[in-house]
């Protein structure tokens, strides 16, 4: 019966080792895969590249509406991208799950006022997750080259699911300081990273995908 129960942990052990080995094998693949097309404004600037959009991921907004640190930055960034004339129109994608909490109309009104032409923000209300933004800049609003934005340790996925898609995709790191809860961001990137590998690889549709165009 020992001799049983000692077999049955071995092979538990082993496919838990087998099993982190590959969770920790995609993770680092999508990490490595992608690092290349992580740029700062100054080389895109420099290269003259130009995109259809630029894609911005949503993040929190406080009760009053306004960008958490997070978010904000990484619209600061998207509107310097727009004001060097990378691309002609900003996507500001995020979460809009309710009437009383709204991601994406709070990224446009940022932008805005950044001096951004309101007309040149398209609002993303269904970006519910990352690889949701990611398919819906492509299908559902056209864009076939995208600059992404949103901080370092999100970024490599989103590129990793953009080129998946088949779209032109670099990317710029919104890391301006220190965040809070950032280890816990990065735990949990990991296991996001793992599962939108398997969404991208059988280019899952993501939910509402008919919803109607909005600037």
């Amino acid at each position: 019966m020992k001799k049983v129960i000692r077999n049955i942990l071995i092979s538990v052990l082993v496919i838990c080792v087998v099993v982190f080995a590959i969770f920790f094998g995609i993770s680092q693949y999508v990490v490595n895969s992608t690092r290349d097309n992580v740029h700062t404004i100054a080389q895109i600037e420099e290269s003259g590249e130009h995109v259809d959009a630029i894609l911005v991921l949503g993040a929190s907004v406080y009760v009053d509406g306004t960008p958490s640190d997070i978010l904000a930055d990484r619209l600061e960034v998207a509107c310097d991208l727009y004001f060097a004339d990378v691309a002609p129109a900003i996507i500001v994608s995020g979460d809009n799950t309710d009437s009383h909490y709204n991601e994406s109309d709070a990224m446009k009104d940022y932008c805005v006022e950044l001096g951004v032409p309101a007309g040149n923000i398209y609002v993303d209300h269904a970006g519910y997750d990352t690889y949701a933004s990611v398919w819906r800049a492509k299908y559902v609003y056209g864009a076939q080259s995208v600059v992404i934005v949103t901080q370092a340790y999100h970024l490599y996925r989103a590129l990793s699911i953009a080129e998946g898609l088949d779209m032109r995709a670099l990317g710029v790191a919104a890391d301006k300081g220190e965040y809070n809860n950032q280890t816990m961001y990065s735990m949990r990137e990991n296991v996001a990273r793992v599962k939108d590998f398997f969404q991208t690889l059988f280019h899952v549709e993501p939910a509402d995908v008919v919803q109607p165009i909005k600037r």
